[in-house]
């Protein structure tokens, strides 16, 4: 039987002062990456309009479970765009708390906001505050987004970092939970 790798890595990285982080869709990309497990490789899942780029890099945090079945959503705020497929090490910042709708079936879908590090990265530069113009840009992105696929999406609040690590955490406990009976 295969080894799926990435599902092997756990949520946290360094004694839990980050998270790790695959990169799915980079920055700037009118293509939608995803991973797919079970053949441990990257697909296309599709193309948005032309004018429509993902602002931000986009990918997800292994060994959790969200709410809506798939691994923890987390866009990374940083200037360059990511490969698919790259793990990195990132330090959350907040989330945002949120729902989609479809054809009247409420999902929740919140997305985790975190920053790349490397040894090289500034203690500076490891924080942001989310407020203004950098929410707004997110909450524009994924209502449009979504509303292009008959879904809607709707932001419920946002969430400082302690708060995004107790997600992580609870996502970990729901991705053990029900990948155990896996494992034997």
């Amino acid at each position: 039987m295969k080894k799926n790798l990435i599902g092997c890595l756990p949520a946290f990285a360094l004694k839990e002062k980050y998270v790790n982080v695959i990169i799915e869709t980079p920055k700037g990309s009118r293509v939608k990456y995803a991973y797919e497990p079970d053949a441990d490789l990257f697909a296309l899942k599709k193309a948005l309009p032309e004018g429509m780029v993902f602002p931000f890099n986009f990918g997800f945090i292994p060994s959790t479970e969200a709410e809506d079945g798939d691994p923890l959503d987390v866009l990374i705020l940083n200037q360059e765009p990511l490969i698919p497929g790259c793990l990195i090490k990132a330090h959350l910042v907040g989330a945002l708390k949120a729902e989609q709708s479809e054809e009247r079936q409420k999902t929740r879908n919140d997305r985790l906001i975190g920053m790349a590090v490397s040894k090289a990265t500034p203690t500076s530069l490891e924080s942001i505050k989310l407020e203004g113009k950098i929410i707004k840009e997110i909450k524009y992105f994924f209502e449009s987004y979504n509303k292009l696929t008959g879904k809607e999406f709707k932001v419920l609040g946002k969430a400082g970092p302690k708060n995004a690590r107790e997600m992580v955490r609870k996502a970990e406990v729901t991705f053990r939970a029900n990948n155990s009976q896996n494992r034997m």
